[in-house]
């Protein structure tokens, strides 16, 4: 049985943000969580935890390409969780999103559901978590209508580390560790991967960096358009091995 929420946050309204990331190498990454710590506060609700991400989109990745070709207009539709589901004994609170995005602003929709744990055990998730049916009604709700059937395509995890730049009130992820599994039929003979290096993201109401922020240039990082779904479809389709360390399409590896 699922139980529906509304959790849309600030009423129902759509607030939207700036949003800049920076992909970090994996040799920095340590070095990342270290600075951040020294230049911000740890968030106080939630300062580190696992997220993991059902990813959706249409048989013929209609949201990937517009991600991967760098459009300006953009959107992600997702179920999200919180920790393992190991932490949980029945029922799981997560999280219907509509993300969506032009330029650096966006926004993004959510509603709170209850599902049973086993409907996010790993083989389970080729369902969709939700029955489709909600899916879209939800998403009418949020005034998306799509326009070809979605289906459940990749789950990524990741360790997030929050903070709170103390002068600017922006929010500030450490985002590493990142695991991704295809769910979609058509791609089942390529393995789980990891995706090398990690990502911060810096949210708030401007795109400009406070005074404090802008040492992060001492861990070698750069910004720029960086999406997690993206990267880890970019290096699914790229490598049939068993597996490896993906480097993000358009960086440098190193070794």
């Amino acid at each position: 049985m699922i139980n529906v929420y509304n959790s849309n946050s600030h009423n129902g309204s759509i607030v939207e943000r700036m949003e800049r990331k920076f992909f970090v190498p994996p040799q920095n990454i340590d070095r990342a969580r270290m600075l951040l710590r020294h230049l911000c506060l740890p968030d106080t609700l939630y300062p580190k935890e696992q997220i993991n991400s059902l990813y959706f989109d249409t048989a013929d990745l209609e949201e990937y390409e517009a991600s991967d070709s760098g459009e300006l207009q953009k959107r992600k539709i997702r179920i999200r969780w919180y920790h393992t589901i190991t932490h949980y004994t029945e029922n799981v609170p997560v999280f219907l999103e509509l993300k969506s995005r032009k330029g650096f602003a966006g926004s993004k929709q959510r509603q709170q559901m209850q599902v049973a744990v086993d409907f996010l055990k790993a083989e389970n998730l080729y369902k969709g978590i939700v029955p489709a049916s909600a899916l879209i009604d939800i998403l009418a709700a949020f005034g998306y209508y799509p326009q070809k059937p979605l289906q459940p395509v990749i789950v990524i995890s990741y360790l997030r580390d929050r903070f709170i730049e103390p002068s600017s009130g922006q929010r500030v992820a450490l985002d590493y560790h990142i695991h991704s599994t295809m769910i979609d039929y058509r791609y089942r003979g390529i393995s789980d991967l990891n995706l090398a290096g990690g990502v911060i993201e810096v949210k708030g109401r401007s795109l400009e960096l406070p005074p404090t922020l802008r040492n992060m240039h001492l861990l070698d990082i750069d910004w720029g358009r960086f999406s997690k779904y993206s990267s880890c479809l970019d290096a699914h389709f790229s490598s049939r091995e068993t597996t490896g360390q993906m480097w993000p399409s358009g960086k440098n590896n190193p070794n």
